[in-house]
């Protein structure tokens, strides 16, 4: 099968971008330069549903460069750079991803890269995991196993465990350390209000920001939030995060509450309906929302459509709605990723260090595939080391050790 993309003569605007990622991912290169001598994935297929821009298009090479074949598609209709996705067909993987998929074209490339056969899935978001085990059951024997980038992914994959779905071993890669300390917190932070700050051109400073969800992800969002002047209001549905969040100065309330008061609202859950119909009717005129979490069900978009007289583009990636008792709410990015629909992700340097514990993680399952008895298991301790003394390395930092008498100490 060959490639499906937008035009292929964007690849050189889709080359400069995964230099500059190249120059500012040293994780990934040292693991380009040493899977192009080892050849860990030769003769392997590797299926791919990423946000498909040029952190992940670095991942795609490295993996090339280790001998797999990579069929390569997006995890979100508005995620996709079609500049990126033809620098990749330019180097000679296939791709099957456009910006602005319809559902309909979404499902085609997703079916696409698994209809090949794939030894290996790398998936964000968990559609791949899915499908294959819906649509593609007889190609799931021939899978080794896979590595789950997500919060929501991992979700999705614990549920079919639970009801004992999973066919083959799933690594957790967003539980390890060096993944969702930085990814989700630092990462999603500062990513989201790039996308937000870049297509409202609106000042953060003295608004109320509602961020919805204080895990990992609503912790740095509210955090970036805080730095950049606002003030910031939680909700949340576990008491325990609820507490921690006004520990760390934020006010707290259900979004009932929440809804009436605030300017920008953030969800970050993972959930359904988090902003729904009887929300909408509290929300002030010219409230801004967006979303976080993987899928475009957090603000309930399909009822806000429904109830809307009148809708209107406001800018590029702003749509504003309007009630009936004139009141008008915009949401951004289609109520989609905000940091990918409206910006380019999460910055490089953080990447770095999630998509070095996705190689690894692949790596890591085909050389433990016999001894892998867990459907769903976390990346393997020494990898995060690894990959954290690595970092470390690269940013000129170091730090202590134990001598053997503080070792004798600690475990007497």
């Amino acid at each position: 099968m060959s490639s499906e993309i937008r035009d292929i003569n964007l690849w050189e605007s889709g080359e400069r971008k995964i230099e500059w990622v190249r120059r500012n991912c040293p994780l990934l290169t040292m693991l380009h330069d040493e899977f192009a001598k080892t050849k860990p994935f030769a003769g392997k297929k590797i299926a791919l549903s990423v946000h498909l821009e040029a952190k992940t298009a670095y991942l795609c090479l490295t993996l090339a460069a280790g001998g797999a074949e990579m069929y390569v598609t997006g995890s979100n209709p508005l995620s996709t750079q079609d500049d990126v996705a033809a620098a990749l067909v330019h180097e000679g993987l296939e791709v099957h991803a456009w910006h602005g998929t319809t559902d309909e074209e979404y499902m085609s490339h997703i079916r696409a890269v698994l209809s090949v056969g794939p030894d290996i899935i790398i998936d964000d978001g968990g559609d791949l995991v899915h499908t294959i085990h819906t649509e593609y059951k007889d190609l799931a024997a021939k899978v080794i196993g896979g590595c789950e980038e997500t919060t929501t992914g991992i979700l999705r994959l614990e549920a079919m465990n639970r009801n004992g779905k999973l066919m083959f071993p799933m690594v957790r890669v967003n539980n390890a350390q060096m993944k969702h300390f930085f990814d989700n917190r630092y990462g999603t932070g500062q990513s989201v209000w790039d996308g937000i700050n870049r297509t409202t051109n609106l000042i953060v400073a003295g608004k109320i920001v509602v961020v919805a969800g204080y895990g990992w992800c609503g912790k740095g969002t509210a955090m970036r939030a805080k730095g950049l002047g606002a003030r910031v209001i939680v909700t949340e549905i576990d008491p325990v995060k609820a507490i921690e969040a006004v520990m760390d100065g934020f006010d707290v309330m259900p979004m009932k509450e929440a809804a009436k008061k605030g300017d920008f609202f953030v969800t970050v859950t993972g959930c359904d309906k988090v902003i729904d119909e009887e929300d909408f009717a509290e929300l002030k005129d010219g409230a801004i929302l967006c979303n976080a979490g993987h899928f475009d069900c957090e603000i309930d978009m399909k009822r806000l459509r429904e109830i809307a007289v009148e809708t209107a583009e406001m800018r590029n990636n702003i749509m504003g709605y309007k009630f009936a008792d004139g009141r008008w709410v915009y949401v951004l990015g289609e109520g989609r990723l905000v940091n990918l629909a409206c910006g380019d992700g999460h910055p490089a340097e953080i990447m770095d260090m999630s998509f070095a514990i996705q190689a690894l993680s692949a790596k890591y399952l085909l050389e433990h595939r016999d001894d892998i008895k867990e459907k769903l298991i976390d990346v393997p301790e020494e990898v995060d080391i690894e990959v954290a003394k690595k970092k470390l390395e690269f940013l000129g930092k170091s730090i202590d050790t134990l001598t053997p008498e503080q070792e004798a100490y600690l475990n007497s």
